[in-house]
């Protein structure tokens, strides 16, 4: 009887457990980040700058199939997409410095950076982990006056990469 108890206690165990490590590479797998300076819409969502939605408790997962081009990136944290709802801009030069925070990392294929469509900077992750945090010096080649920048972290080993926008005022 102690036999078969002890068989029962084994299966039922297996049966909890094979789902907890099905699920635990799975979490794990999933990489977050977003641009932290200048504080881009998901982050100016987390601090309470600006009131949205669910985007304040998670401004790490503004995650969406590569190739996007909104500030959602197609997720469904759509009012980063709203132009209207009262971003924070902050002044910048010519230059300015990006800083992504990553709370989960992954192998990086690329940095993008783009306004109005246009691309202005693309720095290699050289298919590395980044650090906890990361900074790029992004160039604006002579636009100037209130701009949209689009931040994508690209990453290396799934289908998906993170969006931020980023609204400037160029001096």
């Amino acid at each position: 009887m102690k036999k078969s108890k002890r068989k029962l206690a084994a299966i039922a165990a297996g049966t909890v457990a094979a789902p907890l490590v099905a699920i635990i590479p799975a979490t794990s797998a999933w990489a977050h980040g977003y641009v932290s300076a200048p504080m881009s819409r998901q982050a100016q969502c987390a601090a309470g700058v600006v009131q949205c939605g669910g985007v304040k408790y998670e401004p790490q997962s503004v995650e969406g199939p590569k190739g996007q081009r909104t500030c959602s990136g197609g997720s469904r944290f759509t009012e980063l997409n709203d132009d209207s709802k009262g971003w924070k801009v902050t002044d910048v030069g010519q230059t300015m410095t990006v800083t992504w925070t990553f709370t989960a990392r992954h192998r990086t294929t690329n940095y993008e950076y783009y306004v109005g469509g246009r691309k202005i900077a693309d720095i290699s992750g050289n298919n590395q982990q980044p650090p906890q945090t990361i900074s790029h010096q992004v160039n604006f080649g002579g636009l100037s006056g209130h701009q949209k920048v689009l931040a994508i972290w690209n990453i290396a080993d799934t289908g998906n990469a993170f969006y931020a926008c980023i609204d400037v005022n160029v001096k």
